[in-house]
Protein backbone atom coordinates (compact mmCIF):
# COMPACT_ATOMS: atom_id res chain seq x y z
CA UNK A 1 0.00 0.00 0.00
CA UNK A 2 0.84 3.32 -0.20
CA UNK A 3 -0.57 6.88 1.39
CA UNK A 4 0.24 9.86 0.47
CA UNK A 5 -0.26 12.61 3.36
CA UNK A 6 1.05 16.49 2.17
CA UNK A 7 3.43 14.75 0.29
CA UNK A 8 4.81 12.33 2.66
CA UNK A 9 4.95 8.01 1.48
CA UNK A 10 3.66 6.45 4.66
CA UNK A 11 5.11 2.64 4.86
CA UNK A 12 2.15 0.64 5.51
CA UNK A 13 1.81 -2.62 7.28
CA UNK A 14 -1.74 -4.43 8.11
CA UNK A 15 -1.61 -2.06 11.32
CA UNK A 16 -0.49 0.35 13.18
CA UNK A 17 0.59 3.87 14.17
CA UNK A 18 3.40 5.71 12.36
CA UNK A 19 6.30 5.44 14.67
CA UNK A 20 9.23 6.84 12.20
CA UNK A 21 8.19 9.91 10.09
CA UNK A 22 11.27 11.78 8.12
CA UNK A 23 10.25 15.66 7.33
CA UNK A 24 11.85 17.62 4.61
CA UNK A 25 15.07 15.79 5.52
CA UNK A 26 18.53 16.90 3.55
CA UNK A 27 21.80 15.48 4.63
CA UNK A 28 25.53 15.90 3.09
CA UNK A 29 28.65 13.80 4.07
CA UNK A 30 31.70 16.68 4.08
CA UNK A 31 30.86 18.39 0.91
CA UNK A 32 28.69 15.44 -0.68
CA UNK A 33 25.15 15.51 -1.28
CA UNK A 34 23.15 12.69 0.23
CA UNK A 35 19.55 13.55 0.99
CA UNK A 36 17.99 15.96 -0.66
CA UNK A 37 14.44 17.02 0.85
CA UNK A 38 13.19 13.38 2.21
CA UNK A 39 9.83 12.73 3.25
CA UNK A 40 8.60 8.84 4.63
CA UNK A 41 6.87 7.54 6.93
CA UNK A 42 6.67 4.02 8.47
CA UNK A 43 4.55 2.08 10.11
CA UNK A 44 4.38 0.04 13.56
CA UNK A 45 5.10 -3.50 12.23
CA UNK A 46 6.06 -2.90 8.81
CA UNK A 47 9.43 -4.48 7.26
CA UNK A 48 10.71 -2.90 4.81
CA UNK A 49 13.78 -2.96 2.71
CA UNK A 50 15.78 -0.01 2.16
CA UNK A 51 17.75 -0.04 -1.09
CA UNK A 52 19.86 1.59 -3.25
CA UNK A 53 22.98 1.56 -5.55
CA UNK A 54 26.21 1.67 -3.90
CA UNK A 55 26.88 4.55 -2.47
CA UNK A 56 23.75 5.95 -2.17
CA UNK A 57 23.78 6.88 1.75
CA UNK A 58 21.42 3.74 3.15
CA UNK A 59 24.16 3.07 5.67
CA UNK A 60 24.04 7.00 6.26
CA UNK A 61 20.08 7.07 6.85
CA UNK A 62 20.33 3.92 9.80
CA UNK A 63 22.98 6.49 11.12
CA UNK A 64 20.26 9.48 10.99
CA UNK A 65 17.96 7.22 12.40
CA UNK A 66 20.18 6.35 14.97
CA UNK A 67 21.03 10.14 15.59
CA UNK A 68 24.44 9.59 14.49
CA UNK A 69 24.06 11.75 12.42
CA UNK A 70 21.91 15.19 12.47
CA UNK A 71 20.17 16.45 9.50
CA UNK A 72 21.30 19.61 7.79
CA UNK A 73 17.70 20.65 7.42
CA UNK A 74 14.30 18.63 8.17
CA UNK A 75 13.93 17.03 11.25
CA UNK A 76 13.59 13.09 12.17
CA UNK A 77 10.76 11.99 14.13
CA UNK A 78 10.61 9.15 16.43
CA UNK A 79 7.53 7.77 18.83
CA UNK A 80 8.53 8.55 22.35
CA UNK A 81 9.85 5.55 24.72
CA UNK A 82 10.80 3.02 21.21
CA UNK A 83 14.01 1.65 21.11
CA UNK A 84 16.18 1.23 18.20
CA UNK A 85 18.87 -1.77 17.71
CA UNK A 86 21.33 -1.32 14.85
CA UNK A 87 23.23 -4.24 13.81
CA UNK A 88 26.60 -2.70 13.06
CA UNK A 89 29.39 -4.42 10.10
CA UNK A 90 32.02 -3.89 12.44
CA UNK A 91 32.89 -4.68 15.95
CA UNK A 92 33.40 -1.32 18.61
CA UNK A 93 37.24 -0.94 19.99
CA UNK A 94 35.54 -0.83 23.61
CA UNK A 95 34.33 -4.50 23.46
CA UNK A 96 36.58 -6.36 21.55
CA UNK A 97 38.06 -7.61 25.27
CA UNK A 98 34.70 -8.19 26.52
CA UNK A 99 33.67 -11.36 26.70
CA UNK A 100 30.73 -12.94 25.23
CA UNK A 101 28.48 -12.95 28.36
CA UNK A 102 29.69 -9.52 28.94
CA UNK A 103 29.12 -8.56 25.18
CA UNK A 104 25.82 -9.64 25.07
CA UNK A 105 25.04 -7.98 29.03
CA UNK A 106 26.32 -4.47 27.19
CA UNK A 107 23.35 -4.50 25.17
CA UNK A 108 20.73 -4.11 27.96
CA UNK A 109 21.13 -1.12 30.32
CA UNK A 110 19.91 -3.02 33.33
CA UNK A 111 21.90 -6.33 34.66
CA UNK A 112 19.60 -9.44 32.94
CA UNK A 113 19.70 -12.20 35.23
CA UNK A 114 18.21 -14.67 32.65
CA UNK A 115 21.06 -13.59 29.91
CA UNK A 116 22.94 -17.41 29.33
CA UNK A 117 19.29 -18.47 28.22
CA UNK A 118 18.90 -15.12 26.01
CA UNK A 119 22.18 -15.56 24.28
CA UNK A 120 21.95 -18.83 23.57
CA UNK A 121 18.63 -18.52 22.04
CA UNK A 122 20.07 -16.32 19.89
CA UNK A 123 22.89 -17.68 18.95
CA UNK A 124 20.96 -20.16 17.40
CA UNK A 125 19.29 -17.33 15.23
CA UNK A 126 22.51 -16.61 13.58
CA UNK A 127 23.64 -20.23 13.59
CA UNK A 128 26.86 -19.80 15.86
CA UNK A 129 28.60 -21.77 18.87
CA UNK A 130 30.39 -19.41 20.78
CA UNK A 131 31.18 -20.31 24.66
CA UNK A 132 30.22 -17.51 27.00
CA UNK A 133 33.89 -17.00 28.28
CA UNK A 134 35.46 -16.97 24.96
CA UNK A 135 36.70 -13.17 24.26
CA UNK A 136 35.53 -11.56 21.84
CA UNK A 137 38.80 -10.79 20.21
CA UNK A 138 39.42 -14.43 19.83
CA UNK A 139 36.74 -14.82 17.36
CA UNK A 140 37.41 -14.37 13.21
CA UNK A 141 35.86 -11.29 11.52
CA UNK A 142 32.90 -13.57 10.48
CA UNK A 143 32.18 -15.02 13.72
CA UNK A 144 32.34 -11.31 15.36
CA UNK A 145 30.08 -9.93 12.58
CA UNK A 146 26.89 -12.77 13.57
CA UNK A 147 27.65 -11.57 17.02
CA UNK A 148 26.72 -8.12 16.22
CA UNK A 149 24.30 -9.68 14.55
CA UNK A 150 22.84 -11.65 17.43
CA UNK A 151 23.73 -8.53 19.69
CA UNK A 152 20.91 -6.36 17.61
CA UNK A 153 18.59 -9.34 17.83
CA UNK A 154 18.82 -10.03 21.72
CA UNK A 155 17.41 -6.50 22.41
CA UNK A 156 14.21 -7.26 20.09
CA UNK A 157 13.85 -3.62 19.74
CA UNK A 158 10.46 -1.71 18.06
CA UNK A 159 12.78 -0.57 14.96
CA UNK A 160 15.53 -3.06 14.29
CA UNK A 161 18.17 -1.87 11.79
CA UNK A 162 19.66 -4.27 9.77
CA UNK A 163 22.38 -4.19 7.22
CA UNK A 164 23.74 -6.58 4.97
CA UNK A 165 22.64 -9.40 7.79
CA UNK A 166 23.36 -12.40 5.50
CA UNK A 167 26.60 -11.80 4.82
CA UNK A 168 29.10 -14.13 6.86
CA UNK A 169 25.67 -16.42 7.23
CA UNK A 170 25.72 -19.81 5.47
CA UNK A 171 22.66 -21.34 3.77
CA UNK A 172 21.58 -22.92 7.34
CA UNK A 173 22.00 -19.12 8.68
CA UNK A 174 19.94 -17.44 6.53
CA UNK A 175 17.33 -19.88 6.95
CA UNK A 176 17.47 -19.14 10.60
CA UNK A 177 17.40 -15.49 10.46
CA UNK A 178 14.52 -15.43 7.79
CA UNK A 179 12.44 -17.38 10.10
CA UNK A 180 13.42 -15.15 13.20
CA UNK A 181 12.61 -12.13 10.54
CA UNK A 182 9.10 -13.75 9.76
CA UNK A 183 7.87 -14.13 13.45
CA UNK A 184 9.20 -10.87 14.52
CA UNK A 185 6.39 -9.00 15.12
CA UNK A 186 8.51 -5.06 15.47
CA UNK A 187 9.15 -2.53 12.50
CA UNK A 188 12.62 -3.92 10.50
CA UNK A 189 14.34 -1.91 8.03
CA UNK A 190 16.88 -4.21 6.13
CA UNK A 191 19.70 -3.18 3.88
CA UNK A 192 20.78 -6.05 1.74
CA UNK A 193 21.29 -7.23 -1.30
CA UNK A 194 19.85 -10.59 -1.70
CA UNK A 195 16.70 -10.65 -2.77
CA UNK A 196 15.35 -14.12 -2.25
CA UNK A 197 16.11 -13.53 1.35
CA UNK A 198 14.23 -9.94 1.29
CA UNK A 199 11.28 -11.38 -0.61
CA UNK A 200 10.85 -13.88 2.23
CA UNK A 201 9.65 -11.36 4.62
CA UNK A 202 9.43 -7.43 3.62
CA UNK A 203 6.38 -5.19 2.35
CA UNK A 204 7.60 -3.08 0.34
CA UNK A 205 10.69 -0.95 -0.69
CA UNK A 206 12.07 2.07 -0.06
CA UNK A 207 14.68 3.58 -3.04
CA UNK A 208 17.12 6.01 -2.46
CA UNK A 209 17.71 7.37 -6.02
CA UNK A 210 21.90 7.97 -6.08
CA UNK A 211 20.85 11.08 -8.83
CA UNK A 212 18.28 12.70 -7.27
CA UNK A 213 18.76 11.64 -3.78
CA UNK A 214 14.99 11.50 -3.09
CA UNK A 215 13.29 8.32 -1.70
CA UNK A 216 10.68 6.86 -3.41
CA UNK A 217 8.30 3.87 -2.13
CA UNK A 218 7.75 0.70 -3.91
CA UNK A 219 5.00 -2.02 -2.95
CA UNK A 220 6.53 -5.51 -3.93
CA UNK A 221 10.18 -7.17 -4.47
CA UNK A 222 13.30 -6.57 -5.57
CA UNK A 223 12.48 -7.41 -9.32
CA UNK A 224 9.11 -5.42 -9.21
CA UNK A 225 10.87 -2.50 -8.21
CA UNK A 226 13.32 -2.68 -11.26
CA UNK A 227 10.60 -3.65 -13.52
CA UNK A 228 8.32 -0.29 -12.07
CA UNK A 229 11.43 1.66 -12.10
CA UNK A 230 11.88 0.56 -15.99
CA UNK A 231 8.41 1.57 -17.23
CA UNK A 232 8.57 4.77 -15.12
CA UNK A 233 11.74 6.08 -16.99
CA UNK A 234 10.38 4.56 -20.33
CA UNK A 235 7.01 6.47 -19.38
CA UNK A 236 8.63 9.58 -18.35
CA UNK A 237 11.46 10.00 -21.80
CA UNK A 238 8.05 9.53 -23.76
CA UNK A 239 6.62 11.96 -22.36
CA UNK A 240 9.81 13.91 -22.72
CA UNK A 241 9.74 13.53 -26.41
CA UNK A 242 6.18 14.66 -26.73
CA UNK A 243 7.13 18.29 -24.74
CA UNK A 244 10.23 18.71 -26.18
CA UNK A 245 8.73 18.86 -30.11
CA UNK A 246 5.56 21.03 -28.75
CA UNK A 247 7.85 23.75 -27.31
CA UNK A 248 9.90 23.52 -30.53
CA UNK A 249 7.32 24.21 -32.79
CA UNK A 250 6.18 26.71 -30.40
CA UNK A 251 9.48 28.51 -30.43
CA UNK A 252 9.51 28.80 -33.92
CA UNK A 253 6.16 30.35 -34.19
CA UNK A 254 7.29 32.58 -31.60
CA UNK A 255 9.99 33.80 -33.27
CA UNK A 256 8.07 34.50 -36.24
CA UNK A 257 5.30 36.31 -34.80
CA UNK A 258 8.04 38.18 -32.52
CA UNK A 259 9.42 39.49 -36.12
CA UNK A 260 6.18 40.56 -37.06
CA UNK A 261 5.83 43.97 -34.83
CA UNK A 262 2.94 45.45 -33.14
CA UNK A 263 0.22 43.15 -32.07
CA UNK A 264 1.90 40.06 -33.05
CA UNK A 265 4.36 40.35 -30.49
CA UNK A 266 2.13 40.40 -27.74
CA UNK A 267 1.06 36.72 -29.34
CA UNK A 268 4.86 35.82 -29.11
CA UNK A 269 5.06 36.88 -25.62
CA UNK A 270 1.70 34.81 -24.72
CA UNK A 271 3.69 31.74 -26.42
CA UNK A 272 6.58 32.24 -24.92
CA UNK A 273 4.62 32.19 -21.47
CA UNK A 274 2.95 28.78 -22.68
CA UNK A 275 6.80 27.57 -23.70
CA UNK A 276 7.76 28.40 -20.18
CA UNK A 277 4.82 26.15 -18.59
CA UNK A 278 5.46 23.22 -21.16
CA UNK A 279 9.08 23.48 -19.95
CA UNK A 280 8.28 22.89 -16.46
CA UNK A 281 6.54 19.79 -17.12
CA UNK A 282 9.75 18.24 -18.52
CA UNK A 283 10.41 15.27 -16.15
CA UNK A 284 13.32 15.27 -14.96
CA UNK A 285 15.50 11.95 -16.89
CA UNK A 286 16.47 9.67 -14.36
CA UNK A 287 19.10 7.26 -14.46
CA UNK A 288 18.74 3.61 -13.85
CA UNK A 289 21.40 1.89 -11.13
CA UNK A 290 24.33 1.69 -12.90
CA UNK A 291 26.62 -1.56 -13.30
CA UNK A 292 30.31 -1.78 -13.63
CA UNK A 293 32.04 -2.03 -16.65
CA UNK A 294 33.34 -5.49 -17.84
CA UNK A 295 37.17 -5.47 -16.44
CA UNK A 296 40.21 -7.80 -16.75
CA UNK A 297 42.75 -8.93 -13.68
CA UNK A 298 46.12 -8.66 -15.70
CA UNK A 299 48.90 -10.99 -14.08
CA UNK A 300 52.52 -11.37 -14.24
CA UNK A 301 54.03 -13.95 -16.41
CA UNK A 302 55.24 -17.15 -14.27
CA UNK A 303 56.15 -20.77 -15.06
CA UNK A 304 56.80 -22.01 -11.33
CA UNK A 305 53.77 -22.97 -8.75
CA UNK A 306 52.62 -19.67 -6.99
CA UNK A 307 51.43 -21.31 -3.55
CA UNK A 308 52.80 -24.63 -2.17
CA UNK A 309 50.55 -25.90 1.01
CA UNK A 310 51.83 -28.75 2.92
CA UNK A 311 50.30 -28.33 6.15
CA UNK A 312 47.06 -25.89 7.72
CA UNK A 313 46.08 -25.19 11.41
CA UNK A 314 42.25 -25.88 12.07
CA UNK A 315 40.47 -24.80 15.43
CA UNK A 316 39.31 -27.77 16.94
CA UNK A 317 37.42 -27.34 20.67
CA UNK A 318 38.60 -24.02 20.18
CA UNK A 319 42.95 -24.94 20.06
CA UNK A 320 45.14 -24.84 17.04
CA UNK A 321 45.69 -28.41 15.72
CA UNK A 322 47.53 -28.85 12.63
CA UNK A 323 46.80 -30.88 9.68
CA UNK A 324 48.89 -32.31 6.23
CA UNK A 325 47.63 -31.44 3.49
CA UNK A 326 49.34 -31.16 -0.10
CA UNK A 327 47.86 -28.56 -2.42
CA UNK A 328 50.02 -26.86 -4.76
CA UNK A 329 48.24 -24.02 -7.33
CA UNK A 330 49.60 -23.06 -10.33
CA UNK A 331 48.57 -20.04 -12.98
CA UNK A 332 44.66 -20.45 -13.61
CA UNK A 333 44.34 -22.78 -10.84
CA UNK A 334 41.51 -21.42 -8.10
CA UNK A 335 41.25 -23.00 -4.66
CA UNK A 336 38.28 -22.91 -2.79
CA UNK A 337 38.56 -22.83 1.28
CA UNK A 338 35.10 -24.29 3.15
CA UNK A 339 34.49 -25.03 6.68
CA UNK A 340 32.54 -23.63 9.88
CA UNK A 341 33.18 -20.20 10.96
CA UNK A 342 35.89 -20.42 13.45
CA UNK A 343 37.71 -23.04 12.15
CA UNK A 344 40.31 -20.31 10.84
CA UNK A 345 39.74 -19.54 6.80
CA UNK A 346 40.39 -16.07 7.55
CA UNK A 347 43.22 -16.60 9.97
CA UNK A 348 44.53 -19.42 7.21
CA UNK A 349 44.33 -16.70 4.55
CA UNK A 350 46.03 -13.65 6.71
CA UNK A 351 49.12 -15.89 7.83
CA UNK A 352 49.82 -16.53 3.80
CA UNK A 353 49.71 -12.74 3.04
CA UNK A 354 52.19 -12.17 6.14
CA UNK A 355 54.18 -15.57 5.39
CA UNK A 356 53.58 -17.04 8.51
CA UNK A 357 51.62 -20.03 7.64
CA UNK A 358 53.92 -22.62 7.95
CA UNK A 359 54.20 -25.47 5.55
CA UNK A 360 52.39 -22.94 3.19
CA UNK A 361 55.78 -21.75 0.51
CA UNK A 362 55.41 -18.65 -2.01
CA UNK A 363 56.61 -18.01 -5.18
CA UNK A 364 59.48 -15.68 -4.45
CA UNK A 365 58.29 -11.71 -5.51
CA UNK A 366 54.88 -12.88 -6.26
CA UNK A 367 52.45 -10.12 -6.20
CA UNK A 368 49.46 -10.74 -4.21
CA UNK A 369 45.75 -9.26 -4.72
CA UNK A 370 44.50 -9.64 -0.59
CA UNK A 371 40.89 -8.72 -0.59
CA UNK A 372 40.02 -8.84 3.33
CA UNK A 373 36.48 -8.78 4.50
CA UNK A 374 36.69 -6.07 6.75
CA UNK A 375 38.55 -4.12 4.08
CA UNK A 376 41.17 -3.64 7.28
CA UNK A 377 44.28 -3.42 4.21
CA UNK A 378 43.04 0.05 3.34
CA UNK A 379 44.16 2.87 4.73
CA UNK A 380 40.73 4.96 5.67
CA UNK A 381 42.75 7.90 5.94
CA UNK A 382 43.96 8.00 2.45
CA UNK A 383 42.06 9.59 -0.42
CA UNK A 384 41.12 7.09 -3.23
CA UNK A 385 42.65 7.73 -5.34
CA UNK A 386 46.17 7.85 -3.52
CA UNK A 387 45.37 4.47 -2.85
CA UNK A 388 45.02 3.42 -6.49
CA UNK A 389 48.41 4.90 -7.03
CA UNK A 390 50.59 3.28 -4.79
CA UNK A 391 49.78 0.26 -5.99
CA UNK A 392 49.74 0.99 -9.70
CA UNK A 393 52.32 -1.12 -11.37
CA UNK A 394 52.87 1.69 -14.42
CA UNK A 395 50.77 3.63 -16.02
CA UNK A 396 49.36 7.00 -15.83
CA UNK A 397 47.14 9.56 -14.48
CA UNK A 398 44.54 8.53 -17.39
CA UNK A 399 45.05 5.19 -17.07
CA UNK A 400 44.08 5.49 -13.20
CA UNK A 401 41.30 7.32 -13.70
CA UNK A 402 40.13 5.01 -16.63
CA UNK A 403 40.20 2.09 -14.39
CA UNK A 404 38.29 4.01 -10.89
CA UNK A 405 35.92 4.80 -13.59
CA UNK A 406 35.12 0.82 -14.90
CA UNK A 407 34.39 0.43 -10.85
CA UNK A 408 31.99 3.80 -10.46
CA UNK A 409 34.77 5.79 -8.99
CA UNK A 410 34.43 8.90 -9.88
CA UNK A 411 36.46 12.02 -10.57
CA UNK A 412 35.24 13.30 -7.32
CA UNK A 413 35.03 10.06 -5.50
CA UNK A 414 38.81 9.96 -6.10
CA UNK A 415 39.73 12.75 -4.09
CA UNK A 416 37.62 11.38 -0.76
CA UNK A 417 38.86 10.00 1.78
CA UNK A 418 38.32 6.10 1.78
CA UNK A 419 36.44 6.17 4.89
CA UNK A 420 33.74 8.56 3.44
CA UNK A 421 33.24 5.15 0.70
CA UNK A 422 29.96 2.83 1.41
CA UNK A 423 31.35 -1.00 2.41
CA UNK A 424 30.29 -1.56 -1.40
CA UNK A 425 32.33 1.23 -2.82
CA UNK A 426 35.48 -0.11 -0.61
CA UNK A 427 34.71 -3.53 -2.36
CA UNK A 428 35.20 -1.77 -5.48
CA UNK A 429 37.80 -0.50 -5.04
CA UNK A 430 40.09 -3.16 -4.13
CA UNK A 431 38.98 -4.94 -7.67
CA UNK A 432 40.22 -2.05 -9.03
CA UNK A 433 43.66 -2.30 -7.02
CA UNK A 434 43.60 -5.81 -8.53
CA UNK A 435 43.77 -4.00 -12.07
CA UNK A 436 46.56 -2.04 -11.74
CA UNK A 437 48.56 -4.45 -9.58
CA UNK A 438 48.71 -7.04 -11.78
CA UNK A 439 48.87 -9.86 -8.92
CA UNK A 440 50.13 -13.23 -9.83
CA UNK A 441 47.97 -14.61 -6.28
CA UNK A 442 44.42 -13.24 -5.70
CA UNK A 443 43.08 -14.31 -2.07
CA UNK A 444 39.70 -13.46 -1.73
CA UNK A 445 38.03 -13.84 1.55
CA UNK A 446 34.25 -13.48 1.26
CA UNK A 447 33.92 -10.93 -2.02
CA UNK A 448 30.48 -10.48 -2.71
CA UNK A 449 29.92 -8.92 0.91
CA UNK A 450 28.54 -5.44 0.53
CA UNK A 451 28.72 -5.50 -3.02
CA UNK A 452 25.25 -4.92 -5.06
CA UNK A 453 24.43 -8.07 -7.07
CA UNK A 454 24.08 -6.44 -10.05
CA UNK A 455 27.77 -6.26 -10.21
CA UNK A 456 28.39 -10.08 -8.85
CA UNK A 457 28.22 -11.59 -12.66
CA UNK A 458 30.69 -9.20 -14.35
CA UNK A 459 33.35 -9.51 -11.14
CA UNK A 460 32.54 -13.48 -11.20
CA UNK A 461 33.24 -13.46 -15.30
CA UNK A 462 36.70 -11.18 -14.56
CA UNK A 463 37.74 -13.79 -11.96
CA UNK A 464 36.87 -16.80 -14.39
CA UNK A 465 39.01 -15.22 -17.11
CA UNK A 466 42.12 -14.41 -14.18
CA UNK A 467 45.44 -15.95 -15.51
CA UNK A 468 46.61 -16.18 -11.74
CA UNK A 469 46.20 -18.51 -9.31
CA UNK A 470 43.77 -17.90 -6.62
CA UNK A 471 42.20 -18.86 -3.72
CA UNK A 472 38.83 -18.27 -2.24
CA UNK A 473 36.25 -17.95 0.67
CA UNK A 474 33.08 -17.58 -0.16
CA UNK A 475 29.49 -18.53 1.18
CA UNK A 476 27.70 -17.43 -1.75
CA UNK A 477 27.78 -21.12 -3.78
CA UNK A 478 25.97 -19.47 -7.22
CA UNK A 479 28.92 -17.21 -6.99
CA UNK A 480 31.51 -20.05 -6.67
CA UNK A 481 30.23 -21.68 -9.14
CA UNK A 482 30.44 -18.86 -11.81
CA UNK A 483 34.62 -18.42 -10.69
CA UNK A 484 34.75 -22.45 -11.41
CA UNK A 485 37.37 -23.31 -8.82
CA UNK A 486 39.61 -26.05 -9.73
CA UNK A 487 40.80 -27.27 -5.88
CA UNK A 488 38.60 -27.83 -2.82
CA UNK A 489 40.04 -27.40 0.95
CA UNK A 490 37.41 -28.13 3.70
CA UNK A 491 38.88 -27.43 6.76
CA UNK A 492 36.22 -28.76 8.47
CA UNK A 493 36.78 -32.64 6.88
CA UNK A 494 40.35 -32.39 8.48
Amino acid sequence: MKEKQSNKTILTANHGNVILRFDGVSFNYGIKPILDEVNFGVREGAKITLMGQNGAGKSTLFDLIMSVHEPAEGSIHIQKGLTISHAMQVMPREKINLSVREFFQSAFIEKVYDIDPRIKEILKVVHLIAPFEKKISEFSGGQQARLLLAYALIQKPDILLLDEPTNNLDKQGIEHLTKFLIEYEKTCLVISHDAKFLNAFTHGVLYLDFYTRKIEYYVGNYFDVVAEITARIERDRMKNVRLEKDISNRKEQANFFAQKGGHMRDVARKMNEKIEELEGQLVETRQEDKTIRDFVIPTTIFSEPVVTIKSVSVMHNHKPIVKKVNIILKKGERLLIKGPNGIGKTYFLQSIVDEKAKGTFLLKGAAIGYYRQDFSGLDMNASVYKTLSDIMKDGSDQQLRSVAAQFLLTSDILNNKVESLSEGQKGLLCFAQFVLQHPALLILDEPTNHINFRHLPIIAKALNKYGGAMIIISHMGEFVNEVKTTQTLDLGAL
